[in-house]
């Protein structure tokens, strides 16, 4: 069994994007390189949303890495940084990762909002449209 875990955020100003892409970047090199990650994809939206798509050998692994290094540290800003943030995890047998389409219809279903500090309306009403898939937007770190 594989661990699927997405996410979706939006940054809230066109100011957090520097530092965001730098974290991008070091979480990327930090997933390639972890334990227990099968594969790790970012995809780039408008309006400043990114969607991650990973998956882990383990609830362990996948914790071990969200709450370590660079990505535990940009964790801690997303609250601030953010103004819409959700996340979902599942379970299931193939070790590849799902289509956004898929994603999409998991987050909505079966996905939670993460604490942000300044919600934004779509945020509150927990709905997002599903993202548009573009492979110019897509970056596969593993």
């Amino acid at each position: 069994m594989a661990l699927v875990s997405i996410t979706r955020l939006r940054l809230r100003s066109w100011r957090f994007l520097p530092m965001f892409v730098w974290y991008v970047l070091r979480s990327s090199r930090q997933a390639a390189r972890a334990e227990g990650n099968l594969a790790a994809t970012l995809l780039r939206e408008r309006r400043n949303t990114f969607w991650t798509s990973t998956i882990w050998t383990s609830e362990a692994a996948m914790k071990k890495f969200m709450t370590s290094g660079a990505h535990g540290k940009a964790m801690r800003k997303l609250v601030e940084w953010c103004d819409e943030a959700a996340v979902v995890h599942w379970t299931q047998e193939s070790a590849e990762l799902p289509s956004w389409a898929e994603a999409h219809q998991r987050l909505q279903k079966d996905g939670r909002r993460s604490k942000v500090n300044h919600p934004y309306e779509g945020h509150r009403a927990y709905e997002f449209p599903a993202p548009p898939v573009n492979p110019r937007g897509e970056l596969q770190f593993r």
